[in-house]
């Protein structure tokens, strides 16, 4: 008696198979589905600061600072900041707040400065950016 081998084979046949009916279900479905587009704001359409913007500076320390229109900068901490601000908004509702942050800033603290002023019901937050050409 001969001891009995072992097959080195594949039968890939299946596999083939399975392959086909994958490639008809997405030829027959692909048709059907819908696009969506995104619009992307780019840098250089949010470069502008919005006028008369009231602008919150973070420093890397993260001390911060408010800039209002015509006025000199103030350091402030973060309960005098959001309290300055809605202050300002309820005198005008449409003021626009910018958020200025130092390259070194970590990205936590401006999002804690974001974070108090939408807890604050403050509208129209945006982000201060440098052009690239600059």
């Amino acid at each position: 008696m001969r001891p009995r081998r072992l097959k080195n084979e594949i039968n890939v046949v299946p596999y083939i198979d399975v392959m086909l009916v994958l490639l008809v279900i997405f030829m027959v479905t692909a048709p059907m589905m819908t696009t969506a587009s995104i619009d992307v704001p780019s840098v250089g359409k949010a470069a502008q600061p919005p006028a008369e913007a009231l602008q919150v500076i973070v420093r890397a320390d993260r001390t911060l600072a408010l800039l209002a229109p015509g006025k000199s900068e103030r350091p402030l901490s973060r309960n005098e900041l959001s309290e300055a601000i809605v202050a300002a908004q309820r005198k005008n509702p449409e003021q626009a707040v910018v958020i200025a942050g130092d390259r070194n800033v970590k990205y936590q603290a401006v999002l804690e400065v974001m974070d108090d002023l939408q807890q604050k019901q403050v509208k129209r937050i945006g982000l201060l950016v440098q052009p690239t050409g600059k």
